[in-house]
């Protein structure tokens, strides 16, 4: 497996070890102790999967109070997936990460509490899949506008489709500063 550092303190580009033949392939997606030991110590409470076809865009999603930590990667097809870093006094606070993930590359995003999470399906269909370090509570989730242009994220579509939730995404800088935690 290997673990790579991003930009943005706590979130990880991670490469499982896949061990494959004529007759398919074997990965881990998750075990508590090679993680460990790789330094990503989390409890993991809720696993989640989400389908859509291409085109849909999910986020940007962050819950506070009761952040979540996610652990994300795809099953079938291929998302560009986002990380905005929301920790009102991280040096990186508003900076956004973005990645490739899909069932070709078996790349996995480790996302910290005190990030705001979204992807965009650029396949013409994906199974994506997250492990979440806490619960999900509607009452403290919160959506910063995907195309916020103070945050500049370079989304590979130009006209995606949301929901009714995500297209009522407010500009980070539209946040109080309570809402947006520590971590």
């Amino acid at each position: 497996m290997i673990i790579e550092t991003t930009k943005l303190s706590g979130l990880l580009l991670i490469k499982p070890d896949v061990f494959g033949d004529s007759r398919g392939y074997f990965q881990e997606t998750w075990s508590l102790r090679r993680y460990t030991q790789a330094g990503l110590d989390r409890h993991f409470v809720q696993d989640n999967l989400s389908w859509s076809k291409k085109g849909i865009l999910r986020g940007l999603h962050f819950q506070n109070p009761r952040p979540q930590g996610k652990l994300v990667y795809v099953l079938e097809g291929e998302v560009f997936d986002v990380a905005v870093d929301v920790r009102r006094d991280s040096p990186t606070f508003g900076q956004w990460y973005g990645a490739i993930l899909s069932s070709e590359n078996h790349h996995q995003l480790f996302i910290p509490e005190g990030f705001a999470h979204g992807f965009c399906v650029t396949s013409e269909m994906a199974l994506f899949a997250y492990k979440c370090t806490d619960f999900y509570y509607p009452e403290a989730e919160h959506c910063v506008q995907w195309n916020d242009r103070a945050i500049g994220i370079d989304w590979p579509i130009k006209d995606p489709e949301l929901s009714s939730k995500d297209l009522e995404g407010q500009p980070l800088n539209a946040f109080p500063r309570a809402s947006l935690g520590l971590w």
